[in-house]
C-alpha cells in the first residue's frame, strides 16, 4: 500500500511539474500588440520582365515565391540579384519594439537564398538576413539559427528592439539567437526569396503563411 501511494505521489508531482513548465513557457508574442496587416501592406518585388504569376502565387493562404539564378533584378538597371519578395509597406519604423511572425517552408534543394530580412541599417543595407545554406537557416550565412529545415513548416519570430539595438530570433517558439543590430535607420520587414549568394542553387523557393506583425 505504501509503495502504491509513493507511486501516486510521484506521478502527481511529475504532472504538476509538466503543467508548471507548460504555463511558464512564454510565447514570443506575449506582451505585444497585434498590428493590422492586409494585402494592402504587401508590395511584391519580382523580376521586372516577369508577370507576377510567373514567380509568385497565393493559394489557400500559402504564398509561394520562386526565382532562378539567371532571372533579372526587380527593376531595370538595378545591380541587385534576382528576387521574388514581399516588401511590407505601411509599417516602416524607426523606434520601439517590433516583431515579425511567419511560418515558412523551404523545399529540398533550395540553397543560397535569403528568405527573410529586416531592411535598413546605419551604414549598410540590412539589419538582418536569414539565409538558407544547404539544409540550414543561418544568420547572414554564418551562425545556424535552425538546422534541417527542408520540407517542413517552421514558425519564425523575429523581434527588433530598436532602443536596445538588439534582434532576437525564435524558431518554433524557442529563442535561438540574439544579435546586435546595425545602427539606427528606417526599418521594414521583407520575406520571400532573394538569390544573394554566388554558388546558389539554380532554382530557389520558399513558401509562407500566417504572416503577422506586432509591436510594443
Amino acid at each position: 500500500m505504501a509503495s502504491c501511494l509513493k507511486k501516486v505521489v510521484f506521478l502527481l508531482l511529475l504532472s504538476s511539474l509538466a503543467t508548471q513548465q507548460h504555463l511558464c513557457t512564454a510565447d514570443p508574442t506575449d506582451g505585444f500588440t497585434s498590428v493590422e496587416f492586409t494585402d494592402e501592406n504587401r508590395m511584391l518585388q519580382k523580376p521586372y520582365d516577369k508577370a507576377p504569376e510567373d514567380r509568385y502565387s497565393k493559394v489557400d493562404g500559402v504564398e509561394k515565391f520562386w526565382i532562378y539564378t539567371n532571372d533579372k533584378p526587380f527593376k531595370e538597371g538595378s545591380p541587385t540579384r534576382p528576387r521574388t519578395e514581399i516588401r511590407i509597406t505601411g509599417h516602416d519604423y524607426t523606434s520601439g519594439v517590433w516583431q515579425f511572425e511567419g511560418n515558412f517552408f523551404v523545399p529540398q534543394g533550395t540553397s543560397g537564398a535569403i528568405i527573410m530580412q529586416v531592411f535598413g541599417a546605419a551604414n549598410e543595407a540590412t539589419t538582418l538576413q536569414l539565409r538558407v545554406i544547404n539544409e540550414d537557416l543561418k544568420y547572414y550565412g554564418n551562425i545556424v539559427v535552425a538546422a534541417n529545415i527542408y520540407s517542413r513548416w517552421v514558425r519564425l519570430n523575429v523581434i527588433h528592439n530598436v532602443g536596445a539595438g538588439k534582434v532576437t530570433m525564435f524558431i518554433d517558439s524557442d529563442q535561438k539567437l540574439v544579435v546586435n543590430d546595425h545602427g539606427r535607420a528606417t526599418f521594414y520587414f521583407k520575406y520571400g526569396v532573394y538569390g544573394a549568394l554566388s554558388g546558389s542553387s539554380n532554382y530557389m523557393e520558399s513558401r509562407w503563411k500566417g504572416i503577422k506583425l506586432f509591436k510594443k
